[in-house]
């Protein structure tokens, strides 16, 4: 199933979640505030039940709310991020500049400032991450 459409699956089964009330994450923890950076990563993992299912929630999240195309610096160098992906190695970038096209994995990439649209999925995901 695609990210996106697991997305919508997992939205569609918790409506209690979606209506901001306190809920059953993954592993069994509860959390009943759903504000900042946390109210993002259980939003994220929600149902999951180990990491690769919250590496996917991250991936589907990020890439249905973060504004793409958007330029950013690499390496002194301006590309245009046109979209985000999800590798065998995570979540990723794909950059482009010219005909030449790079992914880079989202923990890795610069933000501009001020920051894209839905930039605070990537801070949530760097977040979980560590």
């Amino acid at each position: 199933m695609p990210l996106s459409r697991q997305a919508d699956a997992r939205a569609a089964a918790r409506p209690d979640f979606r209506a901001g009330q306190a809920g059953v994450l993954c592993c069994g923890h509860e959390r009943a505030e759903r504000g900042g950076t946390d109210g993002l990563i259980a939003q994220a993992t929600v149902d999951c039940y180990n990491e690769d299912e919250e590496l996917t929630g991250f991936a589907t999240v990020i890439g249905d709310n973060l504004a793409v195309p958007f330029e950013t610096r690499l390496l002194g160098v301006t590309v245009t991020v046109r979209k985000i992906d999800y590798a065998d190695s995570g979540i990723v970038a794909i950059c482009a500049r010219g005909k030449y096209r790079q992914a880079i994995p989202v923990l890795d990439l610069p933000l501009p400032d001020p920051p894209p649209q839905g930039a605070e999925w990537i801070s949530a995901y760097r977040r979980w991450a560590r």
